[in-house]
């Protein structure tokens, strides 16, 4: 895949879309304890890019939600779907949730991070690193 591709994604009702412009920084299964309770999910696939190549192309639903000090997680104020992640631990980068991203993009995920707070319900059957 090559650096001018583009990848597209939406929320649930598609109020919120945007456009990412390759390359991913990276992508990752999330497994702290603020993204289980923000998806309702045991883990979050995240992917990393730099916020010039994210474009919202339908920002009128977007809402931010400071869930911690130095953290906002964004979602659609319609239909709830927590689809961004910002740091200042991360300047400059956006983290957008795989499972929102049509189709296929540039990266598998290479990672399992904060392990040690992972469901225990979940088991890891894969050989991927796993970074507490």
């Amino acid at each position: 895949m090559s650096d001018t591709a583009e990848f597209f994604g939406a929320c649930l009702c598609e109020a919120l879309c945007y456009r990412i412009q390759a390359p991913t920084k990276w992508c990752a299964h999330c497994h702290c304890s603020l993204c289980q309770r923000a998806h309702g999910a045991g883990f979050v696939t995240w992917v990393g890019v730099e916020a010039r190549q994210f474009v919202l192309l339908e920002d009128t639903s977007l809402v931010w939600f400071a869930s911690s000090p130095q953290a906002e997680r964004g979602f659609c104020s319609r239909c709830g779907s927590s689809v961004l992640f910002r740091s200042s631990r991360w300047p400059g980068e956006i983290h957008v949730a795989r499972a929102c991203i049509a189709g296929a993009i540039d990266r598998e995920p290479t990672a399992h991070v904060y392990t040690a707070s992972k469901a225990r319900w979940i088991e890891l059957g894969d050989d991927l690193p796993n970074r507490p």
